[in-house]
């Protein structure tokens, strides 16, 4: 089969097309036929190995899995011997944060990151529908959300961002959407109240007051957005932030809660992909969620997908489509 291969951490060019084994599906793994995978921030980060302490995971000197991709969608080819749940030919979908192995033509995982597929979705729709949304639904895990509550989103047309104004919508607050001015009717659509086109006003100057900001690209800081913030208020970023000041500030705010108004933020660290992908799922049957997609590449071209990725311009999704032929 056909996998993309790296053997180094670096820059997009590590990565290698490659002529590799079909996987045999452990006990509780299945065996997929991928047919449509992302190219996502988590993917770029991991062949970086960025931040450095990733590499506890990942591999200290090299990776310790060759094939990156942490999300897809395709048919089941078979099915471990302790695999009750799922059955071969069932369309699925799924994501593993730690390494999917997805950028190849087959995957092996462990059943319990494999979800059935609804009915009526492209397999591209359904492949970029778990990582941006797994991301933003454990945002609000971390804060107690309430009906009609006010929420800005920093960000609002990435995977994350544009996922976050769909679930905060679903959950009925009022969301203020911060993208370019070529955007705005995409956030409005997505859901959002309101608008701030970044191109023509910083949105942390607004005179609006929030009950949680939620920084989806990780390009300001608790500190800009504080004032944003009603008493009580809770900031959350997606990225570490300067000297990974996310990683501290959530033990140190708390502390000091009275000086800044009873403000603080937390470190929304992603748990339970399953719970994430059954409430995806039941979201876009109840036609309340549709994943943002902006360029389609082949695997073959998965260096020009990274490439792009990695600029931080793209709206939504990137989408990698795997071919097969009667030999693979």
């Amino acid at each position: 089969m056909k996998a993309v291969v790296y053997t180094q951490y670096g820059s997009p060019d590590v990565l290698q097309l490659q002529e590799v084994e079909k996987p045999v599906p452990k006990e509780h793994e299945v065996l997929i036929r991928v047919h449509a995978t992302t190219v996502n921030r988590t993917d770029c980060a991991t062949i970086r190995a960025k931040p450095f302490f990733m590499r506890i995971v990942t591999g200290l000197f090299k990776p310790n899995k060759p094939i990156p991709g942490t999300e897809f969608a395709g048919e089941i080819e078979a099915v471990g011997n302790s695999v009750s749940s799922l059955n071969v030919g069932e369309h699925v979908f799924g994501f593993d944060d730690l390494g999917a192995g997805s950028h190849a033509q087959y995957m092996a995982i462990q059943d319990k990151n494999v979800i059935i597929m609804p009915d009526n979705i492209s397999y591209e729709q359904m492949a970029a529908s778990s990582e941006g949304a797994h991301y933003a639904y454990n945002f609000m895990n971390k804060v107690e959300l309430k009906k009609g509550q006010h929420v800005l989103v920093n960000g609002a047309t990435g995977a994350i961002g544009s996922a976050a104004v769909q679930l905060l919508t679903y959950f009925e607050v009022n969301v203020t959407a911060v993208c370019a001015t070529k955007h705005i009717e995409l956030v409005k659509s997505l859901g959002a109240n309101t608008v701030i086109d970044y191109l023509q006003e910083d949105f942390t100057h607004d005179d609006q007051r929030y009950d949680v900001v939620f920084d989806t690209v990780g390009n300001s800081s608790f500190f800009q957005c504080k004032h944003l913030l009603r008493p009580g208020g809770m900031y959350l970023s997606s990225d570490l932030g300067y000297m990974a000041q996310n990683m501290f500030l959530p033990f140190l705010t708390p502390l000091i809660t009275p000086l800044i108004g009873h403000k603080k933020t937390v470190a929304p660290f992603p748990t339970d992909c399953r719970s994430s992908l059954l409430l995806i799922k039941r979201l876009i049957e109840e036609g309340k969620f549709k994943a943002v997609l902006d360029r389609t590449y082949p695997l073959e071209h998965i260096i020009e997908a990274y490439t792009y990725v990695e600029q931080g311009q793209k709206t939504g999704n990137v989408v990698i489509t795997v071919e097969h032929n009667d030999n693979t």
